[in-house]
């Protein structure tokens, strides 16, 4: 991509090995998101308000650190409006696909989000896409398709949920446009904490008019969805916000692949389940496409 970086003003400019660095860190928190999902004993739309939510007092304590000597400090803008948005709706797709298609066809199609953000850039930023970028993405998405194998399904009674899968992977992809354009003006923990709080907002409207109940009725589901704020989306979200301020938006794209990858090993380590040489090479496969479209 041809993007030039953004400048942060007031803020030390992140090189690119720490960017990377931060963008491997945060793509592993968010990977193991399923895991706590599954262990939280409320709804899928409860469990996405919470991660949200539970999110906000961490990051508001990263702000201030992060404002510490900082004479302006910017306010509310449409790109921080639109990111908290836009992960809103990334949710609330995933969770409406999971809920009506197979959970290996809503994880396959939620990793399309770098096509989208490869198609936004081109079309709507006039960015100018590599070769090796397109070649990185084909073997990530090459790659997410082996992580799910055989358990990837073709079935018409299942279009709706397949097509909600689809609309996360294009809410996904505007995020890290909206968050890239933010970080032009905000330092990584305010627009985290504008984005998420707006992405509460919307989930506790939603989750109170779809779930049957908000609150989890046992210690591990309040761990669980205390899980999901602390660790998947203040340290996840938050350090992909840093990793935008440095790095282009489509490799940082594609890096999120990982998310599939951290996903399968976690599944394995704490819930048992089994990884297959196919998953083994696909896994490998998003890591060469993450090598081929890197940076030069």
């Amino acid at each position: 991509m041809t993007s030039p970086p953004a400048v942060i003003p007031s803020e030390p400019r992140t090189s690119r090995a720490g960017a990377f660095l931060a963008l491997l860190a945060g793509a592993t928190a968010l990977g193991v998101s399923p895991v706590f999902v599954r262990l939280a004993d409320v709804g899928p739309f409860a469990s996405a308000f919470w991660r949200a939510a539970l999110a906000l007092p961490v990051l508001y304590v990263w702000m201030r650190l992060e404002d510490r000597g900082r004479t302006e400090r910017a306010g509310l803008t449409l790109p921080g409006i639109l990111a908290g948005l836009f992960f809103a709706g990334d949710l609330f797709f995933w969770h409406l696909s999971i809920l009506n298609t197979s959970i290996a066809n809503s994880t396959f199609l939620a990793t399309t989000a770098p096509v989208w953000v490869i198609l936004v850039a081109w079309l709507w930023f006039k960015d100018r896409v590599s070769g090796a970028t397109l070649a990185g993405l084909a073997l990530c998405i090459a790659g997410g398709a082996a992580l799910v194998g055989d358990s990837l399904q073709v079935d018409r009674s299942r279009l709706s949920g397949d097509l909600y899968g689809l609309a996360t992977g294009v809410f996904f992809g505007l995020y890290f446009h909206a968050i890239r354009a933010g970080r032009v003006t905000h330092g990584a923990a305010r627009l985290t904490l504008h984005s998420t709080a707006v992405t509460a907002l919307v989930l506790f409207g939603v989750a109170l008019m779809l779930e049957p109940r908000i609150l989890p009725q046992s210690l591990q589901g309040w761990l669980a969805v205390l899980a999901l704020g602390m660790l998947t989306h203040a340290a996840g979200q938050g350090l992909l916000s840093v990793a935008l301020g440095t790095l282009p938006t489509v490799f940082s794209s594609l890096v999120i692949f990982l998310e599939a990858v951290i996903a399968a090993l976690f599944a394995w380590v704490v819930l048992g389940e089994a990884l297959s040489v196919a998953q083994v090479a696909g896994g490998a496969a998003i890591m060469l496409g993450i090598w081929v479209a890197r940076p030069r």
